[in-house]
C-alpha cells in the first residue's frame, strides 16, 4: 500500500555440514550440458529447468520462485478453505478469513451487483462543487485504498532511527513509472495509447460522459493531468538516493512552503490531527501537485480522481470489470495470456486483508521449531563469513572496518515469523468483496498509519508474513528478515549437502546481509542512522569499485533491436544496490561453504566437483522464462536484474566461479582480472 525502503530478494537455513544419506541437491534434468559454461552459464544450469517448464498462461514470468509460492499458494488454500466451510466464534480471526475468502469466491452476486459497489462514490465525486469539497472527498477516499496524486506512510525517522516520522511520497501515475509517460521508442508509445483507450474504455462503463466523444476528451484530459505529473516525478534510480528524498520539517513549514494544498484539512480526513512533524521525499513534485489541483479544470480533476477509484475496485467489481482491468495490467504491460483463477485471487485478498492471521496458521503446520533454530544458527555462520571478508579488504581502512563489524555484530535477525501477532479485532468484514478489501485499507490505515503516529518505532514489527516467499533488510532497524515461507526447497534442502545449500539459501542469506553494506546500506549505521560513517577515502575507493558494477550492467542488452525496436539495456544504476548484495552474497556464501567443509572436504559427484554445484545451486534459484513485455517492464521499474543476468551478470565478477568451470580467456563470459568487481 505504501513504499518502503526495505530491501528484498530470498533466503533460507543452512544445514550441519555432515548429516548422512544426503544428495547433491542437484537435479541433472534441470541442466542443459550441451550449452558451455563459459558461453551461456544460465542456459547451462537451468536449461532443462526451462524447457521443462514453459511459461503458464495467467504468468508474464515463472521461475523457480514462482514454482515455490505456487505451492505456498496451494497450502494456504487448504488451510482457507478447511475455515470457510466451518461455522467459527463471531469476530474471531477464522470467521473474518472465511468472510473475506467467501464474498471473494462469490462471483454470482459479483456479477449481479456490477459496478453499483463504487457508483455512489462516483456520485458523491461528481458532485463536488468546488475543489475544496473535492479535495476533502479524495482525502478521505484513501483510506479505503484509493490513489492520491501524493501519498503518506509512516516509518522511522532515517536520521533518528528510534522515533517514527510522517513520510510524503509521490504517487499518482497509474502506469507506475514515469517512463510509460515520456519514453518515445515504438513499444512504450504503443503501451500508452492502449493505456488511453483502456482510461476511455471504462468511463464509458462507468457512465463519465454524455457520448463517446465526449468520454474519449475526458479520458484524455485525464491521460494529460497523469502526464504533466510523470514529468515532474523522480525515477525510481533518482528515488534511491535517501539523502535526497530526506526533508524533514515542522507542519507550519509544510504549510508555509505547499500553500496550494490544504494540509490541515488532509490530515483531518486522515485522522492525524496530531502530526508534528513530516519529511517530504520530492518537493518538486509535490510543488507540480499544487499547481495541477489549482489550474486544472474540476471537472477533470473530479474525473481523475474517479479514474484512480474505478482502478482501485476495478479487480474487486463483476468479471467484465476485472477482465477489462487485466486486459491492460496483465497483456498489454506484462504480456500474460490469463488472468489468475478466482480461488488464487480470494487467498490473495485473504493475505491483503489477514496476513499474520492466515500466517500464524501457516506457521504452526508448516515450519516446524528446529527448522527455526537451524536457521538462526546458520545466519550466525555468515555473520562470521561477512566479518572475514570485511577483514580480507585491502581497500578499507582500519577505522571503516572497526565500525563495519560493530554494524554487522548489531543485526537484528528475524526468522521464521514474529514473536507476537497483530490484534485484527477492530476488523468487520459484511458479504460485499469491495466492502470488504475497503475495510481492510481502513485497517490497515490504522495499523500502519494512527497506531504509529507520534509512537517510537517498534523493532519486533515484522514486515513480510511469515508465508511470503522472500526475504529483506531494513536499513533503519539493521535488520535481517527471513519467513517461513522461504525456508523450503528450492532455497533450502535438508537432503542435500552443503554445497547446494551454501550455493542457494546462503548466498541468498548473505545476499540480505551485504544489503546493509550495498551503496545505499553503507549509509546507514549500527542504530539504522543515516550518516557518514566511512572515512572520505574508503568511501572514494568504494564508489570507484561500485561504479564497475553499474556500467558493466549498463552495457548488458536486455532485448536485442527488432524491425520496430530499438536494443532495451539494463539499468545499471537503478540495479546497482541488488547487483552488489548478489555480488557480495556469492562471495559471503562461498567463504561460509569453505569454512563449514574444510575439515570434512566434500566429493565429487554426479560428475561435479563442490564449487561447481554451488554454484549451479546458486544459478538454480534464477531459472525461468519471461516474456518480453515483462522484460520492458521491470526493465524499467525493478531494481533487481532479471534472473538470466543475476547469474550471467554476477559469476563472471567471481573468481572462484572460473576456477571451479575451467572459465579462460576464450570463452565469451570472461572478464579480465583487472575489469572485474572487487568489493567484497
Amino acid at each position: 500500500m505504501t513504499p518502503k525502503h526495505y530491501i528484498m530478494l530470498l533466503a533460507a537455513p543452512l544445514i550441519a555440514a555432515c548429516q548422512p544419506k544426503q544428495q547433491t541437491g542437484i537435479s541433472l534434468d534441470n541442466l542443459d550440458q550441451t550449452a558451455k559454461p563459459g558461453t551461456d552459464f544460465y542456459q547451462y544450469a537451468c536449461g532443462g529447468w526451462m524447457a521443462a517448464n514453459p511459461l503458464k498462461p495467467e504468468y508474464s514470468r515463472y521461475g523457480s520462485f514462482d514454482a515455490l509460492n505456487e505451492n505456498t499458494t496451494e497450502q494456504l488454500q487448504s488451510l482457507i478453505l478447511d475455515i470457510a466451510a466451518q461455522q467459527h466464534e463471531e469476530g474471531s480471526n477464522a470467521e473474518k478469513i472465511a468472510a473475506m475468502y467467501n464474498s471473494a469466491m462469490d462471483s454470482v452476486s459479483l456479477n449481479k451487483q456490477g459496478i453499483y459497489p463504487i457508483e455512489e462514490d462516483l456520485r458523491r465525486i461528481a458532485s463536488c462543487s468546488d475543489r475544496d469539497q473535492l479535495f476533502r472527498l479524495y482525502s478521505n477516499l484513501q483510506i479505503d485504498g484509493v490513489g492520491g496524486l501524493f501519498g503518506i506512510y509512516i516509518d522511522a525517522d532515517i536520521k533518528d532511527s528510534k522515533k517514527n516520522l510522517v513520510h510524503i511520497y509521490s504517487s499518482g501515475l497509474l502506469m507506475g513509472e514515469k517512463e510509460y509517460y515520456l519514453d518515445t521508442d515504438p513499444a512504450t508509445t504503443k503501451i500508452r495509447d492502449a493505456y488511453r483507450a483502456f482510461i476511455a474504455n471504462r468511463f464509458v462503463r462507468c457512465g463519465i460522459g454524455r457520448d463517446t466523444v465526449e468520454t474519449a476528451t475526458r479520458a484524455e484530459a485525464v491521460f494529460a493531468l497523469e502526464e504533466r505529473l510523470a514529468k515532474a516525478t523522480r525515477s525510481k534510480a533518482e528515488m534511491r538516493d535517501p539523502e535526497k528524498n530526506y526533508n524533514r520539517m515542522s507542519l507550519d513549514s509544510l504549510i508555509n512552503a505547499f500553500p496550494g494544498i490544504n494540509w490541515k484539512e488532509y490530515f483531518a480526513q486522515l485522522g492525524m490531527q496530531a502530526v508534528k512533524e513530516v519529511t517530504v521525499g520530492q518537493p518538486e513534485t509535490l510543488h507540480e501537485v499544487e499547481a495541477i489541483w489549482n489550474e486544472t479544470a474540476l471537472e477533470t480533476l473530479q474525473d481523475y480522481v474517479s479514474w484512480q477509484l474505478i482502478n482501485a475496485a476495478a479487480g474487486f467489481l463483476d468479471d467484465e470489470m476485472r477482465a477489462t482491468n487485466f486486459g491492460f495490467y496483465g497483456t498489454v504491460m506484462s504480456g500474460k495470456e490469463e488472468d489468475r483463477p478466482r480461488w488464487k485471487r480470494a487467498v490473495a485478498s485473504v493475505e491483503m486483508a489477514l496476513g499474520e492471521a492466515v500466517g500464524q496458521l501457516y506457521a504452526e503446520k508448516y515450519f516446524p521449531a528446529e527448522a527455526k533454530e537451524r536457521m538462526e544458527q546458520l545466519v550466525h555462520n555468515l555473520q562470521i563469513a561477512l566479518g572475514e571478508r570485511i577483514d580480507a579488504q585491502e581497500w578499507m581502512s582500519d577505522s571503516t572496518k572497526a565500525v563495519a563489524h560493530e554494524k554487522l555484530d548489531a543485526f537484528i535477525v528475524k526468522v521464521g515469523y514474529p514473536d507476537k501477532w497483530k490484534d485484527y479485532s477492530a476488523l468487520e468484514f459484511g458479504r460485499n468483496y469491495w466492502e470488504n478489501v475497503k475495510a481492510a485499507h481502513r485497517w490497515e490505515h490504522y495499523d500502519m498509519v494512527l497506531r504509529k503516529l507520534n509512537k517510537p518505532v517498534d523493532n519486533t514489527e515484522w514486515y513480510m508474513y511469515p508465508q511470503t516467499v522472500n526475504a529483506y533488510y531494513n536499513p533503519t532497524t539493521n535488520e535481517i528478515c527471513f519467513p517461513a515461507g522461504i525456508l523450503q526447497p528450492p532455497f533450502f534442502d535438508m537432503q542435500a549437502d552443503d554445497a547446494f545449500n551454501y550455493g542457494a539459501i546462503g548466498v541468498v542469506i548473505g545476499h540480505e546481509m551485504t544489503h546493509g553494506f550495498d551503496d545505499q546500506g553503507a549509509k546507514y549505521d549500527k542504530d539504522g542512522n543515516l550518516r557518514q560513517w566511512w572515512t572520505a577515502e574508503d568511501t572514494r575507493r568504494f564508489e570507484e569499485r561500485t561504479a564497475v558494477m553499474s556500467d558493466f550492467f549498463n552495457k548488458i542488452v536486455v532485448l536485442p533491436a527488432n524491425d520496430t525496436d530499438p536494443a532495451l539495456y539494463a539499468n545499471g544504476t537503478l540495479t546497482l544496490g541488488e547487483n552488489m548484495a548478489d555480488h557480495g552474497g556469492l562471495m559471503v556464501a562461498f567463504q561460509a561453504f569453505q569454512n563449514a567443509t574444510k575439515d570434512n572436504p566434500l566429493k565429487e559427484r554426479d560428475g561435479f566437483t563442490p564449487e561447481q554445484r554451488f554454484f549451479l545451486a546458486y544459478a538454480g534459484v534464477w531459472a525461468g522464462n519471461i516474456r518480453d513485455e515483462e522484460i520492458r517492464r521491470r526493465t524499467k521499474s525493478d531494481p533487481h536484474s532479471l534472473g538470466r543476468w543475476r547469474v550471467n551478470g554476477a559469476l563472471p565478477h567471481i573468481d572462484a566461479w572460473y576456477e571451479a568451470f575451467g572459465i579462460t580467456e576464450q570463452d565469451p563470459m570472461f572478464v579480465p582480472k583487472a575489469e572485474r568487481v572487487t568489493i567484497w
